[in-house]
This record gives C-alpha cells, structure tokens and sequence, in this order.
C-alpha cells in the first residue's frame, strides 16, 4: 500500500493543528493544577489559578474590543502579570509587545505608535516617564496600571486597574487556537544601539519549537524552579514564560536583580535554573555571600553576550553554580545555539573548561540549520577553529521579519539565510566561536584583531571587572586596538601600563591595546555595551598617546 492511500483530506484535519505555546499551560492545569506556578513575595499561584487568571485576562480584553490583529504592550518588571500577559494577550488573539523597563520617554513613544498598542499594561513604579512617553505618543492606548504589592508604588496613569480588569474576566474562557501557526504571537524591539530600533515580529510556530528546545538544552526535567534574574521584556524572556508550564516548572519573580535577593531566592526556594548577562554573574562572584554560600542542589545558570571568564566560572562552581553558555539574538527568539557541555570535558583543568564553556557551541533542535560562511560568496568556511565568516542560520525560530521595514528584513534574509552580523570560526567538532561583530573588526596594518580575543585575554588580569576594546585612529597602522576597562572595586592601584604588559603576555604583539583608559562603560538599556559611544571617544586618540 502506498502512503497515499492513508491520507484522508477534509477541512479541518485531525493531524493538522497550527503550533502554539499556549496549550502548554493547558496541560500543566490539567495534570498538575495544585503545582506551584509562581512565586512571588509571600504568595504561591497554582497551576489553577495561574490558568484560570490567564483565561480571565483574555476574555476581558476580548470584551473591550482587543483581539486579532491589535497589540498590547506592557512596561512591567518580572511580576506575574507579566507572566499572565504571555499567555492572555495571545490567548485573545492579540500580539504581545513588551517594552523594556529602561528606556526613555521618546523611545517608548515610537515603540507604542510604530506597534499600534491598542493597550498599555504598565507598572505605577515607571509611571513617570510613561506619563511622558504617552505625551508624545500619537496613539491613546487602554492604559491599564499595575499597582505591585512588592514594588514601591506610585502615580496611576490609566482608568483601569489591572486587577479589576482580571476580575471582569471568564476564567473558564475558551480561547482560540491562533488560525495559522504563522500568526504573530509578539512584538519585540532590538536594543537600538542608533537611530530607531526595529521591530521583531515572532510566531506561534517559533514559540512553540523554541520553548520545547529550551526545555531540551537547558536540561529542563519535571518541576524545575526557575529564577527570573533575566527581563522577561527581553525576547519574551529567552521563551522561558512559555517554557516552564510544559514542564510543570515554577517561577520565581524578582522585581530587581540584586546579589542578596539572588541568593536567597536560591538556597529558599531550591532554585534550579536562572539566565542572565555576564554582568549578573560578576555581582554574583563580587557580593559579600558569596563567600559563604554553599548550595548542595543543583544550580545551572545560563548566560548570554561575552562568556564569562575563568575567575568567574570557577568561582561560581565552587558555591555549587554550573554556567552554560547561550547564544541568540533578538531576531532569533533569544538563544539559538549553546554550548552543549560534553562529560570528558568534567576533567580539564578549570581554565580548559572554561575555554570550552566560552564557545557559543551548537544549534537550538528548532534551529534547523547554522553555517558559518563568508558574507558575499554565501560559501561555508572550512571548519579549522582560524577561518572566520559570518554566522547565519535559518529555521523555525528565526522572526517573521521586521514590522514595516521590508527593505531591512530582505537584507537580514539575503541569500535565504538569516544574517547575524557575528563574525566566528568553526571548530573541528562542529562548534562555533564568535571572534566579533563584523562592524567591530579592528584592522591594524593589514592584519585583522578579533576584540573578543583581546578581551579575553583582559578578562584574566584580577583587577578586571568589566572591558570593551574598539578600534583608535593610527597614523601608522590605520587602526589599534584601545581597551576601557572598569576595575574590581577592590583592585586596587593598577595603571594602563600595568594591562600593556599583562597582555604582552598572552597576545601577539600587533594585538595589545596601545591606548588603556580606566572608566565605566557605556551601556544599552538592556545592558549591551555601547562600543559605537566608545568608539566616538577614541576618535580623537593620537599615537603620542600610545601607552608603551
């Protein structure tokens, strides 16, 4: 018999149904419904409850005219609203845009009109700067305030209030499965390092795979107890939201990323899993606890950008934190490929393991394929750990495309790939090292510098508590490397001449920084380094200036 002869074609087809995150809780109500959801402060929601609020919230935006087609933007801290608001937006039908907490008035202005927020559920923490935000804003949102028993208060902006709005709800709701998979699910802006930043438009399929994979890479089994050290208004929280239900997990809220709360949310609640930015995991290492906490269950942090060095690593593996390390970008959903650890590496010494755990390593399951490739010709490079090219990828959890900018989503899809902009090389074993960003290269003399590695190589010396190295204007060579370092508060006298012969060291000598400042770096809102600043203030750097 041949395979034709078993496909039955109707309408509505019983082996066809458009993926979707949102049946994920669903099924934890059903199986686990008196399991913890989330934690916050002193109150525990259940599985239950978590449901039947998310179901509540949907049907009271759909009885106030929000559903297909329109969005609802939220300015919230990691609260359960915002938890609820990734599964009820959707739920109605509507397109969930999750603004970052720190940006400016302006910014959050173009966000609410470029998206067409038909609402507005904002924290009263933030009211001022929504207050002008909506002030310059072209559209009038639904403005729905979110007074947090944990939070410090303040002004209320809307004539609603998000609790009395949950209240006008069904909790037995019968929300709609989206038509197609291909329906956007959320809305989510890059950092916007210059100029406007664009908006990412992600689907029910990309949500769907990129949860299941989380659960895959992160190691995720039954019950795990997650932290949310990582905004979740950050590419929806890397999916997390959508994640933890299809495994029964429980989230913990923090409202502000502090080492103490940190640590003990960790030792109270039996953390397993938290994500953050290396900047996370230096507080950690630098607070007074940890010398002396000790966790005996197991603890994985996941952390994106720059691999955390050495130090940090073992310093965290000695409280009983193993670090893996991701990597994503906004347009791909968050993390699209880890650093998969492998049990042989369990006996390199620490600073092999971390020169291991620092690569950003293979691709996400919903990822269906990675080159690394040279950005004109579209060839693969030989996988040599030297040959650098270009990071693309494509698959299921790569963004719909940008909201109305085709002329920039046609370039990040050139050639049928997604372009990262992350210059790497390919190791041997099929993993990736990332060497830079292709706008970051520094050419000295004819001779490419990688600024990661350089970085590197800062991040061993003990003062170090952050660095970024951008390109210095060279008569002689056309370009050098300069290093802007921010050093431990403990670190003592340590002078630009001292990094030079640190790294004289450990580099070859075309790569040493010939200019060291010692200052706090510029950061994006979502704490990237704002190397472009850095690189303005170096402009006027001279090679008399050179540290020798």
């Amino acid at each position: 018999m041949s395979t034709a002869d078993a496909t039955v074609h109707t309408d509505q087809q019983p082996n066809e149904v458009p993926l979707t995150p949102l049946s994920m809780l669903d099924w934890a109500v059903l199986v686990y419904p008196n399991h913890p959801a989330v934690i916050h402060g002193d109150r525990t929601t259940s599985y239950a409850e978590y449901g039947a609020r998310c179901r509540q919230l949907a049907s009271a935006l759909r009885a106030r005219g929000i559903g297909p087609g329109q969005t609802v933007a939220t300015v919230l801290p990691n609260i359960p609203p915002m938890l609820e608001a990734h599964f009820g937006v959707p739920m109605a039908g509507a397109v969930l845009n999750t603004i970052n907490i720190r940006l400016d008035a302006r910014t959050i202005g173009f966000i609410l009109d470029h998206g067409e927020a038909d609402a507005l559920i904002t924290d009263t923490e933030f009211a001022p700067v929504v207050r002008e935000a909506l002030a310059h804003c072209d559209r009038k949102p639904l403005v729905i305030d979110v007074d947090d028993p944990e939070g410090p208060g303040g002004e209320r902006l809307g004539e609603l209030d998000y609790e009395a709005l949950v209240a006008e709800g069904d909790p037995q709701f019968r929300w709609q499965w989206p038509g197609s998979e291909w329906d956007s699910i959320s809305l989510n802006y890059t950092s916007g390092t210059t100029g406007n930043p664009k908006g990412a438009l992600y689907h029910h399929r990309g949500a769907h795979q990129g949860a299941y994979s989380n659960i895959i890479a992160c190691e995720m089994g039954r019950h795990p107890v997650y932290l949310w050290t990582l905004p979740m208004f950050h590419c929806n929280g890397w999916r997390f939201p959508w994640t933890l239900p299809a495994v029964a997990g429980t989230s913990v809220c923090l409202r502000k990323v502090e080492p103490a709360a940190i640590f003990e949310a960790i030792g109270n609640h039996k953390v397993s899993h938290f994500c953050g930015a290396p900047l996370v995991l230096n507080m950690l290492t630098s607070a007074p606890e940890a010398s002396t906490a000790r966790f005996d269950h197991s603890v994985t942090a996941y952390v994106g950008g720059a691999a955390p060095p050495a130090a940090v690593i073992g310093a965290l593996e000695g409280i009983g934190i193993h670090v893996i390390h991701l990597y994503g970008l906004t347009e791909t959903y968050g993390p699209s490929h880890y650093c998969a650890w492998k049990p042989e590496w369990d006996a390199l010494p620490l600073d092999e393991q971390a020169s291991m755990a620092s690569r950003q390593g293979v691709r996400y399951l919903s990822v269906e394929e990675t080159i690394v490739a040279d950005p004109d010709t579209m060839a693969p490079v030989p996988m040599d750990g030297t040959t650098m090219g270009e990071i693309m990828v494509r698959g299921n959890s790569v963004m719909t495309g940008y909201l109305k900018n085709p002329e920039a989503t046609a370039e990040a899809f050139r050639g049928g790939w997604y372009h990262t902009g992350d210059l790497a090389v390919w190791h041997p074993d099929g993993y990736l090292e990332i060497r830079d960003r292709a706008k970051d290269v520094i050419i000295s003399g004819g001779e490419n510098i990688s600024t990661i590695e350089v970085e590197d190589a800062l991040y061993k010396h003990p003062a170090v508590l952050e660095c970024a190295v951008v390109a210095a204007p060279s008569d002689r060579w056309g370009e050098t490397p300069c290093a802007v370092i921010t050093l431990r508060p403990d670190a003592g006298e340590v002078t630009p001449a001292d990094i030079v012969a640190f790294c004289r060291k450990r580099l070859a000598g075309f790569k040493i920084p010939r200019h060291v400042l010692f200052e706090a770096l510029p950061k994006t809102s979502t704490g990237k380094i704002q190397k472009f600043v850095l690189r303005e203030k170096v402009a006027a750097l001279t090679d008399g200036e050179m540290v020798r």
